[in-house]
């Protein structure tokens, strides 16, 4: 039994590497419906239930300073992608289909939980608003999430199984769409020529990106800009008032990040490379720590879970159904709406891809558009749950 908090935290980087490079490096098509970072935390979960992770006062401390420290620098150097003035190019019906895929999710949540909340373990609550955040942003949200709300990882380890079953089985609907795509238009009366003149500046302004090559000074740079920008937001963070389990110290400390992400991501920051590579590795080192503290013996209500995760989603496309039907959205604005929340970066670009390459980049700005406020939408889900 490992009770050395250095050593536990040698052992979840590097379980988190391992799996990082085995997804990367193989070709198994496993990896395309399981992600990595599910296999990191059942991987994490499985070493706490047979005994290898021990409990001891030196791994608690590692694991709530080592989490707390990256989860701030993460959403910062996630956020340093998100500029939010290419959202608002898309035109008003991309900003509407964006905010009615949000508003059905979380309907969705809230109507399941009243309806089935006698079926659930006690705090679902919280582990329905850390997928929330997942469901409008992405895995880095629902880690975040947990970090506010402390959500006990038994009970977010239904969270991940959700995440994981009813998120897949979602993608695979949207890109079975499709080929359906101009029969759903003819019906809701859609029009799409609004999209070529901004698919086509994104493009131009990714490709400039790709081109440029990530070098050391880059890597050094905004490792000490996520580190520095992290201690710099949780003094302040500490400083501010807390309200209830929802606003605390870390919630202002994600706040503040948050803030200076959005803001350095419309300055020349935004143009440095690697970013979005060291915030991946340090979600899979918070995911591994999350991991380490689950235990897998209380997994054998996870049917419930997955049966009202497919009632979500059954309540979200409805609404989208009807939005596009009232607004006369096409089925390329729904589904990467719902994929820009639902999958998130995995998701989104790939079925904007589907329809036509040209607008991929509309399916990145939409993905980082929820990456900056689904932690938002997931207290906000939290909240509310906690109410009824």
């Amino acid at each position: 039994m490992i009770q050395d908090g250095f050593l536990y935290l040698g052992i979840m980087i590097g379980l988190a590497g391992l799996i990082a490079y085995i997804e990367k490096s193989s070709d198994s098509r496993f990896f395309k419906y399981v992600p990595g970072i599910i296999l990191i935390y059942f991987a994490g979960a499985f070493l706490k239930t047979i005994g290898v992770l021990g409990d001891s006062e030196a791994v608690d401390n590692t694991y709530g300073t080592v989490r707390d420290a990256i989860l701030p620098a993460l959403i910062l150097l996630m956020l340093l992608n998100c500029d939010l003035r290419k959202l608002i190019k898309l035109g008003p019906k991309m900003l509407i289909g964006y905010f009615t895929a949000v508003v059905s999710i979380i309907l969705g949540f809230v109507v399941t939980y009243l309806l089935f909340k006698g079926l659930y373990v006690t705090d679902t609550w919280q582990a329905f608003g850390a997928l929330t955040g997942s469901w409008t942003g992405g895995s880095a949200n629902m880690a975040i999430i947990q970090g506010i709300l402390d959500i006990p990882e038994n009970i977010f380890g239904y969270a991940l199984v959700m995440d994981t079953i009813n998120y897949s089985t979602w993608v695979m609907i949207m890109f079975w769409l499709v080929p359906f795509a101009a029969v759903f238009n003819r019906w809701a009366k859609a029009n799409t020529s609004h999209l070529d003149e901004v698919s086509k500046e994104l493009v131009e302004e990714e490709e400039r990106k790709q081109g440029e090559k990530t070098s050391f000074v880059h890597l050094m740079g905004l490792i000490a800009l996520g580190v520095f920008g992290s201690a710099v937001a949780t003094s302040i963070g500490g400083m501010l008032p807390s309200y209830g389990d929802i606003v605390s110290p870390l919630t202002w400390t994600i706040f503040i990040v948050s803030i200076a992400g959005v803001m350095l991501a419309m300055t020349r920051v935004s143009n440095i490379p690697g970013s979005m590579d060291i915030a991946n590795v340090f979600l899979y080192i918070v995911i591994a720590l999350i991991a380490s503290r689950a235990d897998f013996s209380d997994f054998w209500q996870a049917p419930i879970y997955i049966f009202t995760g497919f009632i979500i989603l059954a309540i979200h496309g409805l609404i989208m159904a009807l939005a596009a039907k009232v607004f006369k959205l096409d089925l390329f604005t729904l589904g990467v709406s719902s994929l820009a929340n639902i999958g998130g970066m995995a998701s989104a670009p790939l079925l904007a891809g589907a329809y036509h390459r040209a607008l991929i980049p509309i399916g990145v700005v939409m993905a980082l558009a929820g990456s900056f406020l689904g932690t938002y939408f997931g207290l906000l889900t939290a909240q509310l749950l906690s109410f009824l």
